[in-house]
């Protein structure tokens, strides 16, 4: 018997296993790019805010500057340093048709790093992304590239590493390359949703079951699920992880059986940038906003394109308006095999709910639809939306000093937006020639706020934002301020290494800073967007300089210094 129960287990699995394609990558042919044993703190398709995680993030033992090395034989194809993202970061072309990406990083090789440097001063700008030739800088497997750090993005030492297919440059997991990782632990699921599919995903809070583990099976307690929609849903919060590491990585595949079938399912293999942001489509998104845990939806909204969700019989949304016992199996897997399942059944208990009437507009995903009201109207494109749901627009008082319309809030922050919608207001008071140059439009909400400058017609403002929220329009006539740190105008600098200085506006959005020493463009670093920092070298030598620093915002404003010192 025992025999025969194993047998059939072994059959299930290999049936599920096959509910995929089958993933074939060349294996060895990279290797780790640390000499420090492959440890992660981050894997591929792991839940981060508006976006999955599209690599592996190696351990560097808490620490910077660590070695970093070429994981195989190509050239150096692009080179990109911004204040956040990646901060600084190699990508390397390989002859096999992928590219590999290394981020976060410190200086780059010595030969690499004084190239780079001539080309942001050639540029005039230290934010660059630079293509280059194969003869320019080809590299061998193992060769040194760079130090690690924790530039850009980052919030603690490692490396970002990805491998990408060239051709397309979409990113692929890592973790089917065969990189030596020791993986023996399964998935761990924490607790299942259940969602009422007569309404929209963003207008409820999900039924919470908890669940209870026996080794890798776990079942919901209690273990039939009754139900006042004939309609459900399923969502699950599960990590991963590897052999003897305690972070909560990403799981890899998740399958929904329903009735013993394959209902749908979705898997981390390949996601592209231009499509990470649909992170918010897969997970329960209003519960996240509202501070709740990642939910990993088993069914696929109608508006992600390019999904990581296949299905087998439907979208994963169930009939269960029979009234008759379904029962349910979740699967939830890693890239190395290790799997877990989850065990319920689910029930209609046959009561109707009296629907709540919602008296604001219905928008749909695939539509492009607006709505016009006094003083405010707002359009969302055909890709904005995953689900269909009310969006509702009210007015009131605008209480800022620079205040030129009302406050309109549309929508709510906890409704997810995959591309930017409109929104056109029109001032309520007259404005002079000077303020129609310096209005800008802001969005907040909470304690979160960002502006835009506006684009006018017909005496209407618009501009266009990735969130719903409240938007008013300001008259901004202040210019950022410039804010030396340990220096002043007249310092002797002789034994400094560094000049540093940050650039604050009243509305948070300072841009366009320049700085030049004697005439002449200085390269500032500006890492994560907190401090410009230029470390003393050959291009400032003892003596008297002039070193000038201007800055502008949203709304045009523009403010310049000068502060002379000695070296």
């Amino acid at each position: 018997m025992r025999s025969l129960v194993f047998v059939l287990l072994c059959c299930t699995q290999c049936i599920q296993a096959q509910q995929f394609p089958p993933v074939n990558y060349p294996k060895g042919y990279f290797r780790n790019p640390l000499d420090l044993p492959m440890d992660l703190s981050g894997n591929f398709g792991e839940l981060r805010p508006n976006h999955y995680h599209m690599g592996l993030d190696l351990k560097t033992l808490r620490v910077e500057n660590k070695p970093v090395y070429a994981a195989a034989d190509g050239y150096i194809s692009r080179i990109k340093i911004e204040a956040g993202g990646f901060g600084r970061a190699i990508y390397i072309n390989h002859p096999n048709g992928y590219t590999t990406l290394y981020a976060h990083l410190n200086d780059f090789n010595p030969r690499l790093e004084k190239w780079v440097k001539e080309q942001q001063y050639a540029r005039e700008s230290w934010n660059i992304f630079l293509e280059l030739s194969p003869q320019q800088f080809p590299i061998k497997k193992g060769d040194f590239i760079a130090y690690s750090g924790n530039t850009g993005g980052s919030q603690a030492p490692h490396v970002h590493f990805e491998i990408r297919r060239t051709a397309d440059d979409v990113n692929l997991n890592p973790m089917l390359f065969g990189f030596p990782l020791a993986d023996n632990t399964s998935p761990r699921i924490l607790r299942l949703a259940v969602y009422d599919r007569t309404k929209s995903i963003y207008e409820q809070a999900p039924k919470m079951i908890a669940v209870k583990a026996a080794g890798n099976n776990y079942a919901t307690s209690p273990g039939l699920i009754t139900v006042s929609s004939p309609k459900v849903s399923f969502a699950v919060t599960a990590f991963d992880t590897h052999t003897g590491s305690t972070n909560l990585n990403g799981i890899y595949e998740g399958l929904l059986y329903v009735d013993n079938e394959a209902v749908t399912g979705f898997r981390m293999d390949n996601i592209s940038y231009s499509d990470t942001r649909y992170l918010n489509a897969h997970i329960d998104y209003r519960t996240k906003a509202n501070g709740g845990a990642w939910l990993q939806h088993l069914s696929e909204p109608p508006g992600y394109i390019n999904s990581i969700y296949k299905r087998f019989k439907g979208n994963g949304a169930i009939d269960v308006s029979d009234g008759l016992v379904h029962p349910v199996r979740i699967v939830v897997r890693d890239a190395y095999g290790n799997a877990s399942s989850l065990e319920y059944s689910i029930q209609y208990n046959g009561h109707v709910e009296v629907p709540v009437v919602n008296d604001a507009k219905m928008f749909y995903p695939f539509m492009l639809d607006g709505f016009e009201a006094e003083q405010c109207e707002f359009y969302i494109g055909e890709r904005s939306l995953y689900d269909s749901v009310h969006i509702k627009h009210s007015r009131s008082a605008n209480t800022h000093p620079q205040a030129a319309s009302d406050v309109h809030t549309i929508g709510a922050p906890t409704i997810p937006l995959q591309e930017a919608f409109l929104v056109r207001i029109q001032p309520t008071r007259q404005l002079t020639a000077a303020e129609w140059q310096k209005t800008v439009m802001q969005w907040y909400s909470g304690s979160k706020s960002d502006v835009q400058r506006v684009e006018w017609k017909n005496g209407w403002a618009s501009a266009r934002f990735r969130d719903f929220g409240s938007f008013r329009l300001l008259t901004d006539d202040t210019p950022p301020e410039i804010v030396p740190s340990g220096f002043a105008d007249g310092a002797n600098l002789s034994k400094a290494t560094r000049l540093v200085f940050s650039v604050t506006d009243n509305l948070g959005r300072g841009k366009n800073v320049r700085t030049l020493l004697d005439g002449k463009w200085l390269r500032f670093t500006n890492d994560k967007g907190r401090f410009f920092i230029y470390k003393f070298d050959e291009l400032c030598p003892p003596g008297s300089h002039e070193l000038t620093i201007s800055a502008e915002d949203e709304a045009g404003n523009r403010v310049e210094k000068s502060f002379r010192f000695t070296r």
